[in-house]
């Protein structure tokens, strides 16, 4: 079984925030594999179901960010699987508003969801990153994160939503280094002038 994760904040407050496109991203592979995320285990909200032909267990962890590792790490250690078999859809300061990477493995950059990840997981989770670009000079880093994109940022993001969820699915079906070589996207320059 493969753990897709969103990392983001719960509650309308943080919704449509920079630091949320991890819930974005599982929200839209959910209404593409008619998986209903209801559940509440887990200090999470949880859908199992199928996608791309493998069995799945999404996860918005409930926890806060900086906590989501007393999310996963809990159930994942409950289906006795490994890290391998989770895939953590996360924001990127370190990548343009629209890009989108794909890493096995790896620290945690600073990015306080990752690192409380691997603190219960260990460092080999596979990442689906989103860029969210660097904040404007003199914009404090939290501040950034926790604010919501511009109109022509928008326009440049959800695209990259839409394509990181199928590079999740080529991830749990080929494989992430055959993922790696056709997802990563540079997002279109024009779309993206502001955050410059």
């Amino acid at each position: 079984m493969y753990f897709i994760v969103g990392l983001g904040n719960p509650g309308a407050k943080y919704e449509g925030t920079r630091h949320n496109v991890g819930f974005e991203v599982v929200d839209r592979l959910a209404d593409r594999a008619g998986i209903r995320i209801s559940d509440k285990k887990f200090k999470a909200r949880i859908g199992r179901g199928t996608f791309g032909g493998r069995d799945c267990l999404l996860m918005l962890p409930q926890t806060f960010m900086n906590l989501s590792g007393e999310s996963v790490g809990p159930a994942v250690g409950f289906f006795k699987e490994k890290a391998e078999h989770v895939v953590v859809v996360h924001d990127e300061l370190d990548l343009p508003v629209g890009g989108i990477r794909l890493k096995r493995g790896g620290g945690h950059g600073g990015h306080n969801g990752l690192k409380s990840l691997v603190q219960h997981l260990g460092p080999q989770f596979l990442r689906v990153r989103v860029g969210i670009g660097r904040p404007p000079p003199r914009w404090d880093a939290s501040s950034y994160v926790l604010g919501r994109f511009a109109p022509d940022e928008r326009s440049a993001v959800d695209p990259a939503l839409d394509e990181a969820v199928e590079a999740i699915e080529v991830t749990i079906t080929e494989g992430i280094d055959r993922a790696m070589n056709r997802f990563h996207r540079q997002p279109d320059a024009k779309a993206t002038g502001s955050g410059e």
